[in-house]
């Protein structure tokens, strides 16, 4: 049996979370990446007392983990193993809405990091496997030992933005099987013709293999949608990401959903209907101070966005009509809530 390391987990850009969330007592918020729970932890705290909190994720060891971690906070939070391409179906599963705030970072946790058998980094000789749960079919060695040397190179440009992903996707086909993170490591070096600098050169390959076996892009882009409808007026949702693919999409749908119309530049009368739903909070992006990124290296590339959930007039003026139909029907479309009106 394998000893498991001990880390520490350091949730990242922790205050600008809080302060993005605009946290307040009472509240019910979203964690959609529990990971090691410090962000989750943190909002209990700032909510309380009342908050609320659903935290999910699609690792079984992350819930089993911050289960035990936050077992004070028992009443107070919900734990769900579950992927955030389903957040709207599990808030109304567990009639989880509408909701003051939605938090996403989307990095990877130190304890899947540092974990060997994961294979999720090349720091540890393990099996490539980098599933976030272990009960889906496709792993990084299925990519690695099945897919052509077209596709390959496809997932390693687009995903990992890998300038030689030709040079590595034929190097990779050549020298099949390969069954380890190391060995995956190894082919790559070999590829781009050694090591230059302080990045490995397999670092790109890793995170499009990553990306690829959980397909985070196509996920993100519909929990974002999901998430816009679960937020109460003047709820806050905000972003962590690590590369430039995911602060695309975020700053895209922000972009899109911060606009009265979305019709192409050539259009000269506005045919979408299309009404802003959120207020961008900082046109500047957040990222961590040079204190933060030296406690902790793994931040250096963490970008937050953030923004506010704002009602069209239109459904504003539906809303207050339905309140004076019935009180009921007022608490919970949000409006007797402290951080919705």
């Amino acid at each position: 049996m394998g000893v498991t390391a001990i880390t520490t987990h350091i949730p990242v850009l922790l205050r600008e979370v809080i302060e993005n969330l605009a946290i307040q007592p009472g509240g019910r918020y979203i964690d959609c990446t529990l990971g090691g729970g410090g962000h989750t932890q943190a909002i209990l705290e700032s909510s309380s007392p009342g908050g609320q909190v659903l935290g999910i994720d699609a690792d079984p060891e992350a819930i089993r983990s911050v289960e035990n971690r936050l077992a004070s906070y028992a009443k107070s939070i919900l734990l769900v193993n579950e992927n955030f391409i389903n957040l709207r179906d599990i808030c109304v599963k567990y009639d989880f809405l509408p909701v003051h705030g939605i938090l996403f970072d989307l990095g990877l946790s130190s304890q899947q990091l540092d974990e060997g058998e994961r294979g999720f980094s090349f720091q540890h000789d393990s099996p490539l496997d980098m599933r976030f749960n272990p009960g889906q079919k496709l792993s990084a060695a299925d990519i690695v030992n099945k897919f052509s040397e077209t596709r390959l190179a496809e997932i390693l440009k687009v995903y990992g933005e890998e300038t030689n992903s030709r040079q590595i996707a034929r190097k990779i086909v050549r020298r099949r099987p390969i069954l380890t993170s190391a060995e995956l490591a190894e082919v790559v070096e070999e590829a781009v013709g050694g090591r230059y600098g302080k990045i490995h050169p397999a670092t790109r390959t890793f995170q499009a293999l990553r990306i690829a076996v959980n397909n985070e892009m196509e996920n993100l882009e519909l929990a974002l949608n999901q998430a816009l409808g679960l937020l109460g007026f003047r709820g806050r949702l905000v972003v962590i990401s690590y590369h430039s693919l995911e602060d695309r999409i975020v700053k895209q749908f922000m972009q899109k959903e911060s606009r009265d119309c979305i019709c192409p530049p050539e259009v000269l009368k506005c045919s979408c209907g299309h009404r802003a739903n959120l207020k961008i909070i900082s046109k500047k992006i957040v990222t961590p101070s040079s204190c933060e990124t030296e406690l902790n290296p793994r931040s250096r590339s963490a970008k937050l966005r953030a923004a506010e959930r704002i009602i069209p007039l239109e459904e504003q003026y539906e809303r207050v009509a339905d309140t004076f139909k019935s009180p009921l029907n007022m608490i919970t479309q949000g409006w007797g809530r402290p951080a919705l009106i």
